[in-house]
């Protein structure tokens, strides 16, 4: 063979091994997953995020640039969850990680943060989605104060969420600062008129129907925006829920202020709202309400801005029989 014929052949030999070499960094050894299993782009943020609400709210402003792992399954307690070897692995690969806050996930020693310990992610990378909301205060039966993270039940407060997650987002993709902005805005949109409408429906419920009992303190922020005069059961969700001396109190209230009706939430034992019920001959709404998570898909309440709306209903509905 020629020396020409040689050099072509080496050459051919070359490129062709070059070319494997591309594909095989392109690929990867095949499509790299996140999360739900979805194929990712090299321009998609792998987001974790704490709980149901928080994730579609992510889910809504980040569009196809962010693929999202929820931690807290709907219809599991998001104040003391247990992580599975699918969200330590998901934690470890994450760009950024997403939680409520306000003692939600139990704050600094609770279970976020020792997953957030364990996978060692930099603090940079971890995001307060409620840290700018005004906290309010549950006290338990001694009169120990504990902050009340359910703040996400007011749309108000669902408004200042999702502006924190658009700046979170931009921030951390600052070359889709644009879309972000743009899909928040439609958002904000909506949940503004969302709070409209809390104003203006319970606000024609008449001044002495307005008495709001449900099982658990969750809804403080809500009934305290919207000039509601909320009761409950127990204050904290704790071990103690529905004690003797909890539902004599909570009987006490609805003789004094005799409410239209009962609520109780989705996520609860219906049994100590029952007592009450019977002991004081006011009847408990046949719809539930909900508290800590959006429905399940295909369910009423399966994103937040329809879990904000389906409560709405709930409320003025069950006040106004």
């Amino acid at each position: 063979m020629s020396k020409k014929n040689i050099f072509r052949s080496l050459k051919t030999i070359a490129i062709a091994a070059i070319a494997v070499l591309l594909v095989a960094c392109g690929n990867g050894g095949g499509e790299e997953t996140f999360g739900n299993g979805e194929e990712e782009t090299p321009e998609t943020l792998n987001v974790i995020s704490s709980f149901s609400i928080l994730t579609d709210m992510v889910e809504e402003i980040g569009g196809e640039y962010v693929d999202v792992h929820n931690l807290v399954p709907i219809g599991t307690d998001p104040h003391d969850y247990e992580p599975l070897p699918e969200d330590i692995k998901a934690a470890t690969d994450a760009d950024v990680l997403f939680y409520n806050g306000l003692n939600l996930e139990g704050g600094e020693d609770g279970w976020f943060f020792r997953l957030v310990n364990s996978v060692d992610q930099p603090e940079e990378n971890v995001y307060e989605i409620a840290k700018d909301v005004e906290p309010m205060y549950l006290a338990d039966e001694e009169g120990q104060q504990e902050v009340n993270p359910h703040a996400f039940l007011s749309p108000q407060v669902g408004v200042q969420m999702a502006e924190a997650v658009r700046d979170a987002l931009i921030e951390e993709k600052p070359d889709q600062a644009e879309y972000f902005e743009e899909t928040a805005a439609d958002y904000l949109e909506k949940l503004e008129q969302i709070d409209s409408e809390y104003t203006e429906k319970i606000g024609e419920i008449p001044e002495e129907d307005r008495v709001f009992v449900a099982s658990e303190q969750a809804f403080q922020y809500m009934t305290d925006e919207y000039g509601l005069e909320e009761g409950y059961i127990w204050a904290i969700d704790t071990d103690e829920n529905g004690s003797p001396d909890q539902i004599r109190n909570a009987i006490e209230f609805v003789n004094e202020e005799q409410p239209n009706v009962l609520f109780v939430e989705s996520n609860v034992d219906t049994r100590p709202m029952e007592t009450v019920s019977s002991e004081t001959g006011v009847e408990i709404y046949d719809r539930p309400i909900l508290s800590d998570e959006i429905g399940n898909p295909g369910e009423e309440g399966d994103t937040y801005t329809s879990y904000l709306e389906y409560n709405l209903d709930v409320i003025t509905d069950g006040l106004t029989k």
